[in-house]
């Protein structure tokens, strides 16, 4: 298409440049042209092609971290290629989040060792959320206060958060790619029919795959609710956690309403999902504290702390690495980070921007 463009265009002038010159042959030229002349006009423009679609992820800057806004106004957390970030929630003995630390209380070590901190922040970083909810017969009575907490999540955000909706069965739909208009997200979130089985995997593979290919922003987010084990995914968890294991990989916050029934596995796979990625699965007795869990996930979100660091052995030598991060500081006996437990070495697939 683009090639016939061109091929047209070149004729057009081609034809313009030969009658203008036939022109001027058969008149001779008028310096002062008569007033009740009609001036000449100039050849209408080409037609031009709509311009080609901004890519969806933008080049990961070489630039020291910092934070931006890009030309559509979208918040956008830039980082050095050879840059590994983590974000951490700190807690005391008594599991209360601590949100006052200094960059000098942090040490993080990979695979064992000692890395130099390169950046780090402690502010509201706005997140590319995917919001994966359970859409399979048994959730029917419960969606609506499942939408109603989804909702609130949102509303609880930073405005310059991009979130999309992933509803799920036997087969995974994309409803609302990433917007941030609560009308919007609504509607996606009032799509379901409540029938089939259960793909969780494979929903939370896809999910993880449409953050990477068309997310905006460096800080991700999986919010999972589910109320069973998975039974119809062609991926299994092994799989499922190594997606999510990818540098710059989600952080998994799930949620399961098991309810009276022991469903060891289904517990299992969601605390692995939330653990290996440093978020938190959590079990409600009733349907009741759902809507409050949904806040408390927005303040942990909200209430991170983002280290860089730069690791000692190049991420171009692949295999799988090990992330630890500690905090001191006086006044506190005992603080425990939590973060992702590692990730796989390597640039991050599609960070150059290509889907």
């Amino acid at each position: 298409m683009h090639h016939r463009n061109k091929r047209a265009l070149l004729l057009f002038w081609i034809a313009v440049f030969f009658l203008g010159t036939c022109a001027g042959a058969q008149q001779p030229a008028q310096q002062n042209p008569p007033s009740d002349s009609t001036p000449p006009q100039s050849p209408a423009p080409p037609a031009q092609s709509p311009p080609a679609p901004a890519p969806q992820n933008p080049p990961v800057s070489a630039e020291p971290p910092q934070t931006d806004t890009n030309d559509s106004g979208v918040f956008v957390f830039r980082k050095e290629v050879e840059e590994v970030v983590v974000h951490a929630t700190v807690v005391d003995e008594k599991q209360r989040m601590i949100t006052d630390l200094e960059r000098a209380a942090f040490t993080v070590f990979e695979d064992g060792k000692p890395q130099p901190i390169t950046s780090f922040r402690h502010e509201d970083i706005p997140v590319a959320l995917g919001i994966v909810i359970d859409n399979s017969g048994s959730m029917r009575e419960k969606r609506e206060r499942v939408n109603k907490a989804a909702l609130n999540l949102v509303r609880a955000s930073n405005a310059q958060d991009e979130v999309c909706i992933v509803n799920f069965s036997d087969e995974y739909y994309l409803d609302q790619p990433f917007t941030n208009k609560i009308n919007l997200l609504k509607e996606a979130l009032e799509k379901y029919e409540t029938r089939g089985g259960t793909a969780l995997y494979d929903a939370v593979v896809a999910s993880a795959d449409e953050l990477r290919r068309h997310a905006r922003l460096q800080k991700r987010v999986l919010l999972v609710v589910t109320d069973g084990e998975d039974t119809a995914s062609r991926e299994s968890l092994e799989q499922a956690v190594r997606r999510l294991s990818e540098e710059n990989g989600p952080t998994v916050y799930a949620i399961g309403l098991l309810g009276e029934e022991k469903q060891k596995r289904a517990r299992r796979a969601l605390e692995i999902m939330a653990q290996r990625t440093g978020g938190i699965s959590f079990f409600p007795k009733t349907m009741d504290e759902v809507d409050a869990i949904s806040r408390t996930v927005a303040h942990d979100i909200r209430n991170q702390y983002t280290i860089g660091y730069k690791p000692s052995s190049p991420k171009n030598v692949g295999g799988y690495r090990t992330i630890k991060v500690e905090a001191r500081a006086r006044g506190y006996r005992k603080l425990t980070v939590r973060t992702r437990s590692g990730y796989y070495a390597g640039q991050e697939p599609g960070a150059s921007g290509t889907n």
